[in-house]
């Protein structure tokens, strides 16, 4: 096995061996946790021998918390304190179960909340009950993972593709995101600041509150480096799916990141970043999701704190929650010079639904008065695995380039961006995906949106063309004599002033709705 796709592809017989007691779409159950595991083993080995008799010596001394000491013992960010190795489980194929069971404990606790938060436990009885534990471990025990070997990135590479093979079976709502649009997002996002990010010795911060698997903060990361090899990158993440927690906890551990800044919980009801602000924020958040579960405590936030806390400009309706992840990421924007930008991957819902003076329209406002809309990005549809739908990139900043020296003059101004376009068919399909974006279509689109130009597929607007007043204007009952229009509408002007006046309502216009006039 010469590269990743080589361990990749031998990983994936390994997980066809599962045929039979596990679906395809469960494969990932047992293989992500055990890949984990096996580059564990891996990246320990060198130094295991030294960490256990230390581990002996200090348990004589009575040392509460011995990971700092272990820790810097085994080089890394986390240790194993069990006297089994991958080798060693193999020498006693009688009590695999029990002594995989005692080698996950011997972990430290920030690597064994991760195997435990797969519910990897129940895997080891079903495996071992249907005589195939043995078996899936010996597999693992051929693949070398160790650094010397597989880099910290290659292992990633290796990670997030196995995560896009098993994410193919996902369920309908789980929208992974193709490398390729984290990649457009990314280049859009940082597109602004690359001369400044090329300083020495830069700290940068990255959040994402839908973190998923961590493949955002993970490209994220990638470029950074890329673009400045000393730049010192520290990424943040919150997710609310168990699983999916534990892969992004793991790629960060494996990645020499601190694994202590991705929290589970819902970001909505248990902010793990209160009082955190990031320079770079990118989301891809559930579309279409309901937020009925968390709604007695937003809305208490709401009323309580209005904009002192997150939602102080709305709460859209009760079947959309996306423009609350977005107000959740505005809350979280640094107030210095350079300020902070954001990438959030939307439906078409929160570009047009909600009338004048709903939560929607009333948080499209706020958002386009602060002038922190910076532009909008028409995606190809059916570019992701389980969903054909149209998606749209929104970039949003609270500090807008005016300085002509540095870029165009953004201040006041609005981006749209068609992208539909910009997509080549796939060999094969992947569930609904069809579609991919080359590398030379994110480059393109990422000339468009930079330059700042109107042209066949950029449009730019003012700020105000998207404001409108909604008017009510109920016809009067049919004349028994022919009079102008004009004069009906006066009379009806005459007679119900008032009530017209209050029925006035300032809204923002539906933004996908621009280009065929205001509403």
């Amino acid at each position: 096995m010469t590269d990743f796709q080589d361990k990749v592809n031998f990983i994936w017989t390994i997980a066809e061996l599962l045929r039979g007691p596990y679906k395809k779409e469960q494969y990932g159950d047992v293989i992500l946790p055990m890949a984990v595991l096996r580059r564990f083993d891996c990246v320990l080995a060198e130094t295991k021998e030294e960490v256990l008799k230390a581990y002996e010596a200090l348990k004589k001394t009575g040392l509460q918390n011995m990971d700092p000491v272990l820790n810097k013992i085994s080089k890394q960010k986390f240790n194993n304190t069990s006297k089994y190795d991958f080798e060693k489980l193999l020498a006693d194929p009688d009590n695999i179960a029990s002594n995989l069971r005692n080698y996950i404990n011997g972990f430290s606790k920030n690597a064994r909340e991760i195997i435990e938060h797969f519910d990897f436990d129940k895997q080891i009885t079903k495996l071992n009950d249907n005589n195939l534990l043995y078996l899936i471990v010996s597999e693992f025990n051929k693949i070398d993972l160790h650094p010397d070997v597989v880099s910290n990135t290659e292992m990633g590479y290796i990670f997030e593709e196995l995560i896009r093979r098993f994410s193919e079976h996902a369920e309908a709502g789980d929208h992974y995101t193709p490398r390729e649009v984290i990649r457009l997002m990314v280049n859009i996002l940082l597109n602004e600041d690359k001369e400044s990010l090329t300083t020495p010795g830069l700290v940068v911060t990255v959040y994402d509150c839908c973190a998923g698997t961590g493949g955002m903060l993970s490209v994220t990361e990638q470029y950074l480096k890329e673009l400045n090899p000393g730049i010192q990158v520290e990424l943040f993440g919150q997710e609310i799916n168990p699983q999916s927690y534990s892969i992004c906890k793991s790629d960060m551990l494996i990645k020499g990141q601190d694994a202590d800044n991705i929290i589970l919980g819902d970001s909505f009801t248990e902010d793990g970043h209160k009082d955190k602000t990031f320079r770079y924020m990118l989301t891809n958040p559930p579309f279409g999701v309901e937020w009925k579960k968390a709604e007695k405590f937003i809305r208490k936030e709401y009323e309580k704190e209005g904009f002192d806390g997150r939602f102080g400009a709305g709460l859209p309706r009760i079947s959309d929650g996306s423009l609350l992840f977005l107000q959740h990421l505005i809350s979280k924007m640094k107030q210095d010079e350079k300020g902070s930008r954001i990438a959030i991957i939307f439906n078409g819902s929160p570009l047009f639904t909600g009338d004048a003076g709903s939560g929607e329209s009333e948080i499209r406002r706020w958002i386009i008065e602060n002038d922190m809309l910076e532009g909008i990005i028409a995606l190809p549809d059916q570019l992701f695995y389980n969903t054909g739908i149209s998606t749209y990139i929104w970039i949003v900043t609270n500090r807008k380039n005016n300085d002509l020296m540095k870029g165009p003059v953004r201040t006041g101004k609005i981006q749209l961006v068609n992208a539909a376009d910009f997509y080549q068919k796939m060999r094969k399909s992947l569930g609904n995906k069809r579609n991919e974006i080359s590398e030379e279509q994110i480059q393109e689109i990422a000339r468009i949106y930079g330059e700042f130009r109107e042209n066949k597929y950029c449009k730019i607007f003012d700020n105000e063309d998207f404001g409108y007043w909604k008017i009510v204007v109920e016809r009067p009952l049919r004349l028994n004599f022919q009079v102008t229009d004009d004069r009906i509408n006066n009379l009806y002007n005459e007679r119900n002033f008032q009530k017209l006046a209050e029925s006035k309502k300032k809204g923002a216009a539906g933004l996908c709705e621009i280009e065929e006039g205001k509403k």
